[in-house]
């Protein structure tokens, strides 16, 4: 059994690791040497401890809650619904990039999708309009998502090994998934926040391993700058409209796949616009969980990709530059 983080020992934790960014050695020593913009970027966090029940199930009625006050805070708007309105539309189609590889338990969990779901519909977007995609019918299954790629309503799309056109981009090179390429104008990126052996984490830019042919080929120094080249691709960066990172239970160590004894209640649903900020945070709350534990922390080796992805104009890494917020 993982552990099970009470609700006390959770929030003396957050008291303990505060809620402003410290920097991160390694990576912001590498982003300082570029030119940054003068404006911050912004992170928001919602914690609530009723998004999970007594058996660590997740609580769909109370991510929607969490949801819309992130966006609102992310945005500057009165409501949720105002704020969804301002990053979607109508004409939007939306496509929902979740990861599935792993099965339950370090992969998105509906609960969540679908509360991002209801959010598109209150900005007016069609269920026709959305497609929840990952690379594998059948990791969408063992995920429990059923495919639905021509049916009415929510699409649930898997590419199948029918893939877009070959592109090129610094060390990228592989076919696209056609749901970016041709199918949607906006994205929403759905990672769930866990460690990687290559990458240190798995997070908004890890996610997009799903979105290609040939990610195996793509592993080599720690997947930099192959994971930043392939996030800067135009189609890919100029779509993604919104991140929504699951941080009910990370894992902090072992991942990419399941070991339940390293996971964590951290109850948190974390949102922004830049992919490389909110993967900024994400690593420091598995950084501040690893010293807790008295256990090493991930190594600047492994996180490269962080500054390559900055200087790519992907996002920022630079703690300076990024306001966390809370809603």
């Amino acid at each position: 059994m993982g552990h099970k983080t009470t609700r006390r020992e959770f929030l003396k934790n957050m008291a303990l690791t505060g809620a402003a960014l410290t920097s991160l050695p390694g990576v912001v020593e590498a982003a300082d040497k570029i030119t940054k913009p003068a404006d911050k970027t912004r992170v928001v966090i919602s914690t609530d401890t009723s998004c999970l029940d007594k058996d660590n199930e997740v609580v769909q009625a109370a991510v929607e809650k969490m949801l819309d006050r992130s966006l609102a805070k992310l945005t500057g708007s009165g409501s949720g619904a105002d704020a969804w309105k301002k990053l979607f539309s109508s004409k939007d189609v939306v496509g929902i990039k979740i990861n599935c590889l792993f099965g339950i338990g370090v992969s998105t969990r509906p609960e969540v999708v679908n509360a991002v779901i209801a959010g598109l519909l209150t900005a007016g977007v069609k269920e026709d309009n959305i497609i929840v995609w990952d690379r594998s019918s059948v990791d969408l299954i063992k995920c429990g998502y059923t495919p639905n790629k021509d049916g009415a309503g929510v699409k649930y799309f898997a590419d199948d090994d029918s893939w877009g056109p070959l592109i090129e981009r610094g060390a990228f090179k592989g076919r696209i998934s056609t749901v970016i390429n041709e199918k949607v104008t906006a994205i929403v990126n759905m990672p769930i926040l866990k460690t990687h052996g290559i990458t240190g984490i798995s997070g908004c830019l890890k996610n997009h391993y799903g979105s290609f042919d040939n990610p195996g080929n793509h592993h080599a120094n720690n997947c930099n700058p192959q994971l930043a080249d392939f996030n800067a691709i135009p189609v890919v960066k100029n779509k993604t409209r919104l991140v929504v990172m699951d941080v009910i239970r990370p894992q902090h160590s072992g991942g990419p796949g399941l070991q339940v004894r390293d996971q964590f209640n951290h109850y948190s649903i974390m949102l922004g616009t830049d992919p490389v900020a909110v993967d900024c945070v994400g690593l420091k709350i598995i950084q501040d969980k690893l010293r807790q534990m008295n256990l090493e922390p991930i190594s600047d080796k492994k996180l490269r990709w962080m500054a390559s992805a900055q200087e790519r104009g992907v996002g920022t890494c630079d703690a300076s530059k990024i306001e966390l917020l809370r809603a």
